[in-house]
């Protein structure tokens, strides 16, 4: 718990707030909000794309809640290409975005979470703004991102847990942002 504690108190909230701001424009201009992630962050991809659509009218989409096409996907084209075979179908434009989940964002040279290396790169090369809740600064998300959220390190053997415990704290910082939620929750 102490160590909960200390990575609340590192937490950058200026940039929670960038966040904010940025998904609030992004329902303005009637964008669509892609969240991507593997492994425990998919989990929490499913459960955020809800919480943006019920309780921020974002229309929000977790390709990891489609378990038929990402399978389809990763045994006919390979697992690099799930998430840039389903970003291409669903036409992503400029005036969308992706939020990546992901402990360390990608990394291509290590091979790993290439999947997400290549979904951001086209996001970037169709101008949609690419956002990010990571718990590593040295990964492609961060390294590309607009808007990245690094959950700090206090622990090099909980990296992980603390990563993807955060990411839902964050995320839940913005679905009840003033500036996003317009829906109130039931409790």
């Amino acid at each position: 718990m102490e160590q909960v504690r200390e990575v609340a108190g590192l937490l950058d909230a200026g940039v929670v707030e960038r966040l904010a701001q940025e998904l609030s424009q992004l329902r303005e201009r009637d964008g669509r909000l892609f969240l991507l992630g593997v492994g425990g962050s998919a989990g929490n991809c499913g459960h955020a794309a809800n919480d943006f659509r019920k309780l921020c009218g974002i229309e929000a989409y977790a390709p990891t809640d489609n378990v038929s096409e990402l399978t389809a996907r990763a045994n006919d084209e390979g697992w690099d290409t799930i998430f840039t075979g389903w970003l291409e179908v669903s036409r992503l434009s400029s005036g969308d975005a992706i939020l990546v989940f992901s402990v360390g964002g990608g990394n291509a040279a290590r091979n790993v979470s290439v999947n997400l290396v290549k979904a951001i790169d086209l996001a970037k090369q169709r101008g949609a703004r690419v956002f990010a809740i990571v718990g590593r600064a040295d990964g492609h998300a961060s390294a590309h991102g607009d808007v990245v959220v690094v959950i700090p390190q206090v622990d090099a053997g909980r990296v992980t847990p603390l990563s993807e415990a955060f990411q839902a704290i964050v995320w839940h910082c913005l679905v009840s942002h003033p500036a996003l939620q317009s829906r109130g929750t039931k409790w």
